[in-house]
């Protein structure tokens, strides 16, 4: 078969100096088989009457396999075959009526396509695809049923992963194409384990120059930001998650770098911050901990005066 991809090679280690020959031997082999199959059910991926299978193996053996993802991507008609069960449920997105089952295979689908974006030989190939495009209208859902939340949750992995390694060509991307009111909308109906995900992806662009330019350019979008924020806050004022808090807090420390919006957060930082009735149950976690006392000495007394002649983001604070 010309252009075949090459063999997928496995991460697995052998034994140490005592381990015989034919253990060796045997390892091999396996490893061989392993390959074998991997390389079979992806290419099963383009036959629809084996593709429901195939997705399933795949998705939950995908980390034996170093490269995968190559393969995944060269091997003729695969993505296309991902994208078809992705737009393939399109029409039950609203009016909501995804089933668990329609839910878990789309998933499947979406955990190679995270695999895809995970590998440096492939990540920016994904990217100049457009592919992340077509998983937005998941996150643009509201029904907090399970195989919608399900679907959420996997939609974001795919994006975190993007985000998970520092690339400025990543960030622009991801802004041109408004990913940033669709974490927020996450963020505030979201499962906590959503929101977590939705925040981490805002905190990794705004940690980009690009992203935070982008997101204190305007005054409606670092409010519609602090909103949520906020929101997120004073809801983990009463159901405390340590994971979510430390997104939160790195969020506004960052956004605190950018001198207008740190003038604002001097009058919109929740009370519950400003307070540190979070002190104790950050007592095991000396790094947030250390992230919100530089965030309250940011926008403490010891800031510029802010900015006049409507410079700042003060004229747009609703009383």
């Amino acid at each position: 078969m010309a252009n075949r991809p090459q063999s997928l090679s496995m991460n697995v280690s052998f034994g140490g100096p005592s381990t015989s020959v034919p253990s060796i031997a045997g390892a091999q082999a396996n490893k061989d088989r392993k390959m074998a199959s991997a390389e079979h059910l992806v290419l099963d991926l383009s036959n629809p009457d084996l593709r429901e299978n195939a997705l399933l193996e795949l998705s939950k053996n995908k980390e034996l396999f170093q490269d995968l993802a190559p393969f995944v991507w060269k091997s003729f008609g695969t993505i296309a075959a991902l994208i078809q069960e992705i737009v393939s449920i399109y029409p039950v997105l609203s009016p909501p009526n995804l089933t668990a089952v329609q839910s878990n295979r789309v998933c499947n689908a979406l955990a190679l396509l995270q695999c895809v974006a995970s590998h440096p030989d492939t990540r920016m190939l994904f990217l100049n695809a457009h592919i992340p495009l077509y998983l937005y209208p998941f996150l643009n859902t509201t029904s907090r049923s399970r195989p919608f939340e399900y679907l959420r949750l996997t939609s974001l992995g795919v994006i975190g992963a993007l985000v998970k390694v520092d690339d400025t060509e990543v960030i622009s991307f991801l802004l041109s194409t408004e990913i940033i009111p669709l974490c927020l909308r996450t963020m505030e109906m979201g499962s906590e384990l959503s929101k977590t995900v939705a925040t981490f992806i805002v905190q990794k662009i705004l940690l980009d120059d690009m992203g935070l330019d982008y997101i204190c350019t305007t005054a409606e979008r670092f409010f519609a930001v602090g909103r949520v924020l906020g929101s997120m806050v004073t809801a983990l004022a009463e159901q405390p998650s340590s994971r979510l808090l430390k997104h939160i807090i790195r969020c506004y420390l960052r956004l605190s770098d950018n001198p207008r919006a740190c003038d604002a957060l001097r009058n919109c930082l929740p009370d519950t911050l400003r307070e540190a009735n979070f002190n104790n149950f950050l007592c095991e976690d000396p790094t947030t901990r250390r992230w919100l006392q530089q965030l309250l000495q940011n926008v403490g007394v010891n800031r510029l005066p802010a900015l006049q002649g409507g410079g700042g983001f003060d004229h747009m604070m609703v009383n």
